[in-house]
């Protein structure tokens, strides 16, 4: 399958949606002092089918089980990612106070369209420990992430990946997208503060250039020196962590479908964080489906297998791929905060 990134290699690529950042951060901030914590939000105009896949042992989430697919409520109006671990889940409110002041939720009266109920899933890192611990993510922060929601926005050290560490190095927020050959985009957007290790230590390359190649991302094994820099680095000195990400596809796909590439997408973490999903991170992935894509079906299947079977098959196929890019975004966007090195700087070429 042929997988070419998208005209910005970038969530939004994905026809309505849009994603907006909110953080601070003192650039003399030093781990335990200083601001450095942040939030990002994708806002989907209107609503879009949605599904959760919660992989590692220590989640904060909000408003996941909505999206069971057992229960009512099918769409989200928004996704947030927020750093400030259980602290962080307020700044949601401050999401739903802008989707209420623009009517986007579910409409609870014809005869008013602003009296809206919005819905906004929610998941935390938790970062704590990178700045000073009482400066967390508000409502505040919720609403200007949402107020701040465009088509172009920034990577690396931003919004919910200010204060994110990715194993012994620096994390943050990373996009991918790929164009499928009957024109579907899927895309991913990250934020990579795993407890595992982001790069082959016999290397220095980054674990998810591993489908695509480093020539992929033109970087190329580090040096003897380097390596020996790099892997001397001390992991981290808490067993809090997490790597959230969204997945999205303007191909029509039901919640159902959603949910299968929610699921699928966590392979492409597994393949870019060693060890991934573990008690000590709490690895979510959202999915979401815009729909904006026109699609029929056209290879035959048995009468028991829905129609969009293959499609399904080729969008979660790509979900991997792009969470894969994105974590590797993540760490090449990066640049070091609080003493954290970067990618970059432990391997400049």
């Amino acid at each position: 399958m042929k997988v070419q990134p998208g005209q910005r290699n970038s969530l939004t690529d994905v026809s309505g949606l849009l994603v907006g950042h909110h953080h601070v951060l003192d650039e003399d901030a030093t781990m335990g002092t200083g601001a450095a914590t942040g939030c990002t939000v994708v806002y989907a105009p209107g609503g879009a089918n949605a599904a959760v896949d919660v992989r590692g042992g220590g989640p904060g989430t909000r408003e996941t089980d909505v999206l069971d697919l057992s229960n009512t409520v099918r769409q989200a109006n928004a996704i947030l990612l927020t750093g400030g671990s259980a602290y962080g889940l307020g700044a949601a409110d401050g999401v739903l106070r802008w989707l209420e002041e623009h009517a986007e939720g579910i409409p609870m009266d014809p005869a008013n369209a602003n009296l809206v109920v919005p819905i906004v899933p929610a998941a935390v890192i938790f970062d704590l420990p990178v700045g000073a611990w009482d400066i967390r993510p508000t409502p505040e922060f919720g609403y200007r992430a949402a107020a701040a929601a465009a088509v172009d926005f920034e990577r690396g050290v931003v919004g919910a990946g200010v204060g994110a560490r990715a194993g012994s190095i620096k994390g943050g927020v990373g996009t991918a997208s790929v164009v499928l050959e009957d024109g579907v985009t899927v895309s991913a957007l990250i934020v990579a503060n795993p407890a595992g290790s982001v790069f082959d230590p016999r290397t220095g390359l980054p674990w998810g250039v591993g489908t695509d190649g480093p020539e992929h991302f033109g970087l190329r094994p580090g040096t003897a020196a380097q390596l020996a820099q790099a892997n001397a680095l001390a992991v981290k000195g808490t067993v809090l962590n997490t790597t959230l990400g969204v997945v999205a596809t303007d191909a029509p796909l039901d919640p159902m479908g959603c949910q299968r590439m929610a699921t699928t997408a966590h392979d492409g973490l597994a393949r870019a964080i060693r060890p991934a999903h573990s008690p000590l991170d709490g690895d979510t992935i959202f999915a979401v489906s815009t729909g904006t894509a026109p699609w029929s079906a056209s290879f035959p299947l048995p009468p028991s297998f829905p129609p969009d079977l293959m499609l399904i098959d080729e969008v979660c196929t790509a979900a991997a791929v792009c969470v894969e890019r994105a974590i590797v975004d993540a760490i090449l966007s990066a640049k070091a905060v609080a003493g954290i090195p970067a990618y970059r700087d432990l391997f400049p070429h």
